[in-house]
């Protein structure tokens, strides 16, 4: 195997150095980080995990997500090892290594959500915490259940969408990329006064839409709020509801308008700019959060890397915000 020497910081086995290695050279592991094996092979354990599920079968219009943990993978060969904008290591600050690609059922939605929350469980055994990347919003309903069986108490969520993803079936299926959220209310999963939707726009179904999203408590900051009131403001008033409880962040990636992400499934004009979600997310250091997730990135719409880059850089934040516990 060709020697591919990596930065070590604080301890911690961090990226290939791309100072010796070319970066676009070697194993398109995330951020050319280590693979989970290769911590375990040293006598290391990894207390952030990140993990690809490439599953799509809940989409409701265009196909594609379950190829997005691979182009995510691609899209984040650039990023280095310090945040300036943080002033943080992100690698540094806690062990951090690629487990690979979740193998999940493509053909039957509920094996394969049943799937995700077994591999979630025992990926989190250690204590370890999980940035997962998509694959269609219909793994968040999973992961949140993972989430809260390990925190042992309901947990508090950040929801980054153009969606609300509260409505009840299509087509009489209950588990889809758009109803994950409700069927997490259903369930108890939430702090629901500690939940909120973030980034919501375009035209729904009806009014009912918006009533039932209310009868469960959420939330909502929607896309014009984000632009009126700026980053900073949002971030604060997100993390007032917040608060103390552990917290589980979805973002879908559509949340972004379109001329910063294209490649996903249900695009909708008027969306965040990929600097205004940056910005959200690192004004949120401080909080208790114990998983996230990055999804519904479809690569064959994708133009340049727009989408996969966008969401490597939230992943790589969220990354910050795991390791900066408080």
């Amino acid at each position: 195997m060709l020697n591919r020497p990596r930065v070590v910081e604080n301890g911690n086995l961090g990226p290939v150095n791309s100072t010796v290695v070319p970066r676009y050279s070697g194993a398109p592991t995330f951020a050319l980080l280590p693979r989970l094996d290769e911590i375990e092979q040293s006598g290391g354990t990894a207390e952030v995990k990140v993990i690809g599920v490439p599953f799509d079968a809940g989409v409701s219009y265009r196909p594609g997500a379950r190829f997005g943990p691979g182009h995510v993978r691609q899209s984040s060969r650039l990023l280095r090892p310090y945040n300036p904008a943080t002033d943080t290591s992100p690698f540094a600050q806690v062990q951090v290594a690629d487990a690979g690609d979740m193998a999940v059922n493509p053909f039957d939605i509920d094996e394969a959500i049943a799937a995700i929350q077994a591999d979630a469980m025992e990926l989190t055994a250690d204590g370890a915490r999980l940035m997962t990347i998509g694959g269609d919003h219909s793994i968040a309903l999973p992961l949140l259940r993972a989430a809260a069986e390990r925190a042992g108490a309901p947990v508090a969520l950040l929801h980054f969408d153009a969606h609300l993803d509260t409505w009840d079936t299509y087509f009489g299926a209950a588990y889809t990329h758009g109803t994950p959220f409700r069927r997490a209310a259903e369930e108890g999963l939430l702090v629901t006064e500690a939940a909120c939707h973030v980034g919501t726009r375009g035209p729904l179904y009806g009014r009912k839409d918006r009533e039932d999203d209310a009868r469960f408590g959420f939330g909502i900051v929607a896309s014009s709020d984000i632009y009126r009131q700026g980053a900073d403001a949002v971030a604060a008033r997100l993390g007032e509801r917040i608060g103390d409880h552990p917290l589980y962040i979805s973002v879908d990636i559509d949340v972004l308008d379109p001329a910063h992400a294209p490649g996903t499934g249900t695009p909708e004009a008027g969306g965040m700019t990929s600097r205004e979600l940056l910005e959200i997310l690192r004004g949120l250091r401080g909080l208790n959060l114990v998983g996230a997730d990055v999804v519904e990135v479809a690569p064959a719409y994708d133009h340049a890397e727009l989408t996969g880059i966008a969401a490597a850089h939230v992943a790589y934040d969220l990354i910050g915000l795991l390791g900066d516990r408080p």
